[in-house]
């Protein structure tokens, strides 16, 4: 029988071929999706995407959605106590692994182990060291779509922000930056694609800059 598994979801496209490399494998069945959401502007930590299109996303997949509310700016203890709270409800229902959409940066890799075996669980990286060219292709070939909902300035002009993820777009990136933006470049948000049983609806708002840094395209 395949091992249950919880998805770490952000909403974005790593997370999204993770699943999907997930569900064709078929060593494991995704049981549940993991999520850490800002509590202060109710949208999806890191991402910006509004809460709402996460629970949709959620639904069209059929999976239940774990959320994990953190205060704006936490500090990593209280990200860790509450990650850690989700943890063990998980452990409770005799789930012990959870997957990460994760590439390539090596110390995120080690805190995620780190965290999960202090509980007892590990981690499992269902798309790790893939070429990130390649795999930014096969997204937009697989028939995903997505929109740059966040995108750092002081790596990628925030022009970029609310331009759909696709071809033209990674024709159009710096060489300086990773075609699935692993460095920290840009998030995205996916509203369609294989794993999905039906398109989550959106539109584009206005775009917000925080920190002097951060491009955000409000998704509505």
């Amino acid at each position: 029988m395949p091992e249950p598994i919880i998805l770490s979801w952000s909403g974005g496209k790593d997370s999204a071929l993770a699943l999907h490399q997930i569900l064709a494998a078929g060593d494991h069945e995704v049981v549940g999706l993991l999520t850490t959401v800002t509590a202060d502007y109710d949208r999806v930590s890191m991402h910006g995407v509004r809460r709402t299109l996460l629970e949709q996303q959620a639904r069209s997949l059929g999976l239940p959605l774990t959320q994990i509310e953190i205060s704006a700016g936490a500090p990593n203890g209280e990200y860790e106590a509450r990650m850690g709270a989700a943890l063990e409800g998980f452990r409770a229902r005799g789930i012990r692994t959870i997957a990460f959409g994760d590439l390539f940066l090596e110390e995120i890799r080690r805190y995620r182990e780190e965290m999960l075996a202090a509980v007892g669980m590990r981690a499992v990286f269902p798309v790790w060291g893939r070429d990130t060219a390649e795999l930014a292709e096969e997204f937009v070939g697989l028939g995903f779509g997505a929109v740059l909902a966040c995108v750092d300035s002081r790596a990628l002009d925030g022009a970029f922000v609310g331009r759909d993820y696709d071809s033209a777009l990674l024709s159009d990136l710096p060489a300086s930056v990773d075609p699935c933006g692993e460095n920290g470049e840009f998030h995205t948000f996916v509203h369609r694609g294989p794993i999905f049983s039906t398109s989550i609806p959106f539109s584009r708002g206005e775009v917000v800059v925080r920190d002097d840094r951060f491009y955000f395209c409000d998704l509505v």
